[in-house]
């Protein structure tokens, strides 16, 4: 069976072609700037040169018409016919109560994401319009529907209510919903695999940690606490996220400086973390270049970047009572020689050992960073959302 995994934005769509015989990718590529004249289509098939079309794409449904058409093409084209797509896969952020589970679409499950557009305003529209741009384009194809938050849905209601009037809960569902779901599923399983043990038996914290960042305490396989909250702006800092702050700084800074919700919502979300306080970059990369030439505003952006990283990897330990296997991934987590070096060598008290070594060794293989007599197993794993799923469509269309 080939499966397509879409991952649709506001206006943007990434795409992977998988083999799931094999779990193979055949092609992935992306479209970008949907909605404008000079729209941008990259094409990677497998075994073949990268391709880049420039054109007006004015809509989801064009692009996902850009998409077909690009794999059936007689040379860049990786399958004969739109016939061997037999099912299609979405990622979907947000999937509230509704969804523990990756489901099969149906008009029932699209309009309870409509539902919830409320709660994830930049994801959930964007991702309803791959559905429907599917539905036109390819009509007779099943499509799935595999939600960031369906993970987290095992947390007990000690880690997901928020102590406010409970009322608000349930009359709007205000609570933690915790994002990054399909990541932390992949990773902590891969952990176990990759250290031969039971999953069941492991207590994982793991970090995603991208221009996102996320922790998760799984505890005998489950999501048992993580830092996003009802929206993934809570919690830790971020590239342009603020994370946690004291609630009153929002009523406090409308007053002072005369903004509206919106404008409040915009400058939390997308002008602060390592953007705010560096100054100019929201890049590790970037960050840690100018931190050692002597800047001090990326010094202060990545201290208080990898402080507030460990906090929630030792509350999580609390959380567990203890801490079998700690697991880097994503972007920054999976490249950040520095970053992994100061949290493990400042968590010592756990018993982590880092060594050196492996630590540094640029691979995008998984691999154990920790010594042989750290007492806590360090992972880098990276992480594999689209083969997640492609692995919930396989099995729910089968």
């Amino acid at each position: 069976m080939k499966v397509l995994v879409i991952n649709a934005g506001s206006s943007s769509l990434k795409y992977q072609l998988y083999n799931m015989e094999d779990e193979s990718v055949l092609a992935k590529g992306r479209v970008e700037r949907i909605g404008f004249e000079s729209s941008i289509l990259t094409h990677e098939p497998e075994g073949k040169q990268e391709v880049t079309e420039v054109s007006e794409i004015l809509d989801h449904t064009t692009a996902i018409k850009k998409v077909v058409q690009i794999l059936v093409h007689q040379e860049h084209g990786i399958i004969t016919s739109v016939d061997e797509i037999e099912a299609v896969g979405h990622r979907v952020v947000h999937g509230g109560e509704s969804f523990s589970n990756s489901v099969i679409v149906t008009q029932e499950v699209k309009q309870e994401i409509k539902k919830l557009f409320d709660l994830a305003p930049l994801h959930n529209p964007a991702h309803m319009m791959g559905i429907q741009a599917v539905e036109i384009t390819m009509p007779n194809i099943p499509q799935v529907v595999v939600f960031d938050t369906a993970f987290h849905q095992t947390m007990p209601a000690s880690s997901y209510l928020y102590p406010i009037p409970k009322a608000l809960y349930k009359k709007y569902k205000i609570r933690r919903y915790g994002f990054h779901g399909t990541s932390h599923d992949y990773v902590s399983q891969r952990a176990a695999e990759f250290l031969g043990k039971n999953l069941e038996d492991l207590k994982i914290v793991t970090c995603h940690i991208g221009n996102g960042v996320s922790c998760t305490a799984i505890k005998e396989g489950k999501s048992f606490d993580t830092s996003m909250g009802m929206t993934p702006l809570e919690g830790l800092m971020m590239g342009t996220r603020s994370g946690d702050l004291d609630p009153a700084v929002v009523p406090y800074i409308m007053g002072k400086v005369d903004l509206r919700i919106s404008e409040v919502n915009s400058m939390l979300n997308k002008h602060s973390g390592l953007m705010a306080i560096s100054g100019h970059t929201s890049d590790m990369r970037e960050i840690e270049e100018d931190m050692n030439e002597g800047d001090a505003n990326a010094k202060l952006a990545f201290d208080m970047y990898e402080y507030r990283l460990r906090k929630y990897i030792g509350s999580y330990a609390a959380a567990m009572d203890g801490m079998d296997v700690l697991v880097f991934t994503a972007g920054v987590g999976e490249n950040s020689v520095t970053l992994r070096k100061r949290i493990c060598e400042q968590l010592t008290f756990f018993g982590i050992e880092i060594d050196d070594n492996m630590n540094e060794t640029r691979s995008s293989e998984e691999r154990r960073i920790s010594s042989k007599h750290s007492k806590v197993e360090v992972l880098v794993i990276p992480t594999n959302e689209e083969l997640v799923i492609a692995r919930d469509t396989y099995k729910l269309i089968k």
